[in-house]
């Protein structure tokens, strides 16, 4: 296993074993002082538990080299750990809505509210711990599945204080306006924690969903390409045809380089070697293929919008002894 394989996998392991701890933690809690809101947090990092465990899955397995039945790599696997992800997280908002209805229909007396805002404290500060770490292993190795994950988390520390927020008025309004009913404070948080929820899970459908559907890079990193091209000047005349798809963290760029057509076959090998590794250098996990074209300055349709040359140069070149 390599290092940022590695890497990746203990961040993984490390959010398994933390939403575990805080699964039990809440649920106890929550079960003892009749909280649904605190049980819904309880729900919610169980779907935080089973995500950082297929995100761990997901990061082990992408890891697996290219092989006969998967030639462009497993890059995938995270895109659809993310997706999968989402889905649990809209399975949970919508149950969540439920219970607290259910509370509003069916009210039960709240004891021992301090010890909710307890739980909720140790879950939010555990988890805005876990989340950099996996935010930072994520954005370093472009990593979907850990970047999914610690969003997970952070909502978590969101919705968490939400509830902890409104466990403190129930505990403070029970000894300031003793006799008022402050109860529905509870599931009102409860709603409140499921629509937070909701808005992470479509976030997270949307990022991790596009991959899944082939979707060029984003503007700035194909601008950044086109940008490199246009600078190498020389025997190169211009581009088309750019394409480019991301899986995981593995991009895949595409395009046809139009050079000079008496350059020898050496030289246009030693020119796409160049290229190649100047934008691995730059996008690391990438998988580059270039088509070398000669530039007969017939300007076909496709070439003009990459072309490099101005009339000027057309002119001349034309002009030129072949």
């Amino acid at each position: 296993m390599s290092d940022v394989a590695r890497r990746k996998s203990t961040v993984a392991l490390l959010s398994v074993a933390s939403n575990a701890t805080l699964v039990a933690l809440k649920l106890a809690v929550g079960l003892a002082i009749q909280s649904v809101s605190v049980i819904s947090e309880a729900i919610h990092s169980s779907v935080d538990l089973l995500a950082a465990m297929i995100a761990l899955f997901a990061v082990r397995s992408s890891a697996k080299p290219a092989d006969e039945e998967h030639p462009f790599g497993h890059g995938k696997i995270e895109n659809i750990s993310g997706t999968l992800e989402a889905i649990l997280i809209f399975a949970a908002a919508i149950w969540i809505i439920y219970e607290a209805i259910q509370k509003f229909l069916y009210p039960k007396e709240m004891t021992e509210a301090s010890w909710g805002v307890g739980v909720m404290l140790i879950s939010a500060i555990a988890n805005i711990i876990v989340s950099r770490m996996l935010f930072k292993v994520g954005n370093e190795t472009d990593s979907a599945a850990l970047k999914a994950d610690g969003w997970h988390l952070m909502t978590d520390v969101y919705t968490s204080a939400g509830v902890m927020g409104g466990l403190l008025l129930i505990w403070i309004g029970a000894r300031v306006l003793p006799g008022h009913e402050l109860q529905w404070i509870d599931p009102v948080a409860a709603i409140a924690v499921a629509l937070l929820i909701l808005k992470a899970a479509y976030k997270l459908t949307v990022e991790s969903g596009r991959d899944l559907l082939d979707v060029s890079l984003p503007a700035d990193e194909e601008e950044w390409i086109r940008e490199y091209v246009k600078r190498i000047g020389g025997e190169v005349r211009g581009f088309h045809r750019l394409r480019t798809r991301k899986a995981g963290a593995h991009r895949f760029v595409q395009f046809h380089l139009l050079v000079d057509a008496g350059m020898s076959v050496d030289e246009s090998h030693k020119l796409h070697d160049d290229i190649v590794g100047t934008i691995k250098e730059r996008f690391p996990a990438s998988s580059v293929t270039i088509h070398v074209e000669p530039c007969d300055l017939s300007c076909k349709p496709e070439c003009v919008h990459g072309c490099f040359l101005t009339d000027d140069d057309r002119a001349s070149l034309v002009r030129a002894p072949r």
